[in-house]
């Protein structure tokens, strides 16, 4: 619930008072004597839901758009009156919780942070992000997400842009765009210093680190997650809820990512980098769009009416845009996930081709163990296996004929596969 005080001015009190009393609004008047303009203020409370239809109501009274409004909110309110008002907008409006647009604008311009402080916590959260990564600690990883104010700029863009404030608009998409460069710079700079300095064992490989392996082949489940994130944030925002643990959400798909090309950049592997570039745009785009329809669809308007079609206009188009771009860059994710299919198509092909080997009489009492798969990247995309390593279980003393020839053989006639064939043998004694 909410407690609205509103300045009156010459000549609307009645009016105004009247209009209160129709709806059934519990109200007390204080005479204003700070100038001849507004002459009583009005305080009464209202449900979440009623602020905004109320507020229009007032205005077409004749309450002023630039008279003196304030909006806060009230943990207990105990009037017969206010809860037959509450039951009523309970009925009138879907969303109990919906908060006025007014306070939605001031909610987003408040999440997004001065930019003193959003630089800082960029970076610094950029930088714990990349620590955390080549420290293969999904503990520290998580923790830079906590930091990471990047949940303000993207409501603020989709809010600027649903009640046609320009400003607001800009400014979430400059942030936006700041952001990820700067999370990216940092998390370059940063990996770059602590590879020159050997606090990383030299010559580590970023794709040994599971943290990291994870982010180079992003696929199209990826977009579940952003799009998840942006409707959670614009949820959050409309409804009043605390945006932190959203952030988190949101900070999830942006700054691991957004490391990684840093990673990626600084340990000169641009296929870690290309596809954590793609999978950062795909997110970003994607928590835009999903929190712009969200906000659309709960009933977000200008103030002014003749602003509603160019508002929907630019709403249109903006989600135009981003359908246009995400579907493009899903292109990439599309091929990354039909690559995963294929690499476990073809590790299942190379287990039944070991498997089906191994039934020949020659080799009776031998068992599978492991197949290892070592793959090289082609096109900074697609994964072409080059050595295969099969571990056999063999009990002792028994012959050791040229099974890996006849492996090699077998995937190259039946599955089409060419790759090296190392077999390890080891010795497997049973008590029974």
């Amino acid at each position: 619930m909410r407690l609205v005080q509103v300045t009156i001015p010459t000549g609307k009190r009645q009016t105004v008072l009247k209009l209160l009393d129709e709806e059934g609004i519990d109200y007390v008047v204080t005479d204003e004597t700070s100038g001849r303009k507004y002459t009583a203020v009005a305080y009464f409370p209202l449900p979440t839901n009623a602020v905004e239809p109320v507020l229009e109501k007032l205005r077409e009274v004749g309450l002023e758009r630039e008279a003196y409004t304030v909006v806060v909110s009230a943990e207990t309110v105990a009037s017969e009156h206010f809860e037959q008002l509450k039951a009523e907008y309970a009925e009138k409006e879907e969303s109990e919780e919906r908060i006025a647009r007014q306070e939605l604008e001031a909610r987003a311009d408040e999440l997004a942070s001065s930019l003193p402080t959003y630089v800082v916590m960029t970076v610094v959260s950029a930088v714990i992000a990349t620590a955390g990564l080549l420290l293969d600690s999904p503990a520290t990883v998580v923790g830079s997400m906590v930091i990471a104010p990047l949940i303000g700029p993207a409501m603020a863009a989709a809010v600027g842009s649903v009640v046609d404030d320009s400003d607001l608009f800009r400014r979430g998409i400059s942030l936006q765009i700041l952001g990820v460069l700067l999370a990216i710079a940092s998390a370059t700079i940063f990996a770059a210093f602590v590879q020159i300095t050997n606090l990383v064992p030299p010559g580590l490989d970023p794709l040994s680190l599971s943290e990291v392996e994870e982010r180079l082949s992003p696929s199209v489940l990826s977009l579940a997650v952003a799009l998840g994130a942006g409707v959670a944030g614009a949820v959050s925002l409309m409804t009043g809820v605390s945006a932190a643990l959203v952030g988190v959400m949101i900070a999830v798909a942006l700054i691991p990512p957004a490391a990684t090309v840093g990673i990626g950049i600084a340990f000169g592997d641009p296929a870690l980098a290309v596809g954590s570039v793609v999978l950062v745009a795909v997110n970003v785009l994607s928590i835009n769009l999903a929190a712009l329809v969200v906000l659309w669809y709960a009933g977000y308007r200008p103030e002014q009416f003749f602003r509603h079609d160019r508002a929907k206009m630019a709403t249109i188009k903006r989600v135009a845009v981003l359908v246009g771009a995400i579907a493009l860059l899903s292109l990439f994710l599309g091929g990354v996930t039909y690559d995963s299919y294929q690499t476990a198509q073809t590790e299942q092909d190379i287990r039944s081709a070991v498997a089906t080997e191994l039934e020949d009489p020659a080799y009776s009492g031998y068992e599978l163990l492991e197949v290892d798969v070592t793959t090289e990247t082609e096109y900074l995309l697609f994964h072409r296996p080059t050595s295969i390593a099969v571990t056999i279980g063999v009990p002792p003393d028994a012959p050791r004929p040229g099974l890996a020839a006849e492996i090699e053989t077998r995937l190259s006639a039946e599955y089409g596969i060419a790759a090296d064939v190392q077999v390890l043998y080891v010795e497997v004694e049973r008590s029974r």
